[in-house]
């Protein structure tokens, strides 16, 4: 088994999401001891974004380019073999205004190639990266899985549709909220998400 471990919040030791994606793949361990993980932290080692040169490199014939733009078409097809190899996706995913940090939308635009991950028909796009597992370590300073700024999160559900456009459905997500709101909200918001760690199945049927 092939595990990817992504983290995006710039928040180092500090961080919820950190420390709920590293509980989740440290049960994962514990569940396929054989397992191998590849780990990318994507804040200390950022991904340049996406420009014009370098979503040249995703067509398979591109115009001449300097060798720095060469380094970045080949950081782009490694970022996307990474994914491909994997079973097992684990992407701890803070709430930044509303959305996901730039760092994780700068992963993202890099693997959402047409023919890698997914490819145009005449019915519409379909996804290339099928059979693949998903464990999503969701932080957010306020309350938005319910109540009136539910309608406000373009992070959680921009991640469904992105993985869901690529073929991957099967997303689980552990989620701590209210995180802003005091320590002792904090503290509950912590429990409850790691108790829901030590539930996660990394079967399909328990996707949710």
């Amino acid at each position: 088994m092939q595990i990817l471990h992504l983290d995006s919040s710039i928040l180092a030791d500090s961080s919820a999401s950190r420390a709920l994606s590293q509980a989740i793949v440290a049960g994962l361990l514990r569940q396929h001891p054989t397992a191998t993980v590849t780990y990318r932290d994507l804040v200390a080692e950022a991904i340049p974004h996406l420009d014009g040169a370098i979503a040249a490199g995703f067509r398979p014939i591109t115009p001449p380019a300097q060798a720095a733009t060469v380094a970045e078409h080949a950081r782009s097809q490694t970022l996307v073999a990474e994914l491909l190899a994997s079973d097992i996706l684990v992407i701890g995913a803070p709430m930044y205004n509303f959305s996901v940090a730039s760092q994780l939308k700068a992963w993202i635009d890099r693997v959402v190639q047409p023919g890698r991950t997914f490819q145009y028909t005449a019915q519409g796009p379909v996804g290339l990266a099928t059979g693949k597992r998903v464990f999503i370590a969701s932080s957010r300073g306020g309350l938005y899985s319910s109540g009136a700024l539910a309608p406000m999160d373009f992070q959680e559900r921009y991640l469904r549709a992105v993985l869901a456009f690529i073929g991957i459905t099967d997303v689980q997500v552990v989620r701590a909220e209210n995180l802003s709101r005091g320590p002792e909200a904090r503290e509950t918001s912590m429990r409850g998400a790691y108790a829901a760690v030590a539930e996660l199945s990394p079967d399909s049927s328990a996707a949710h």
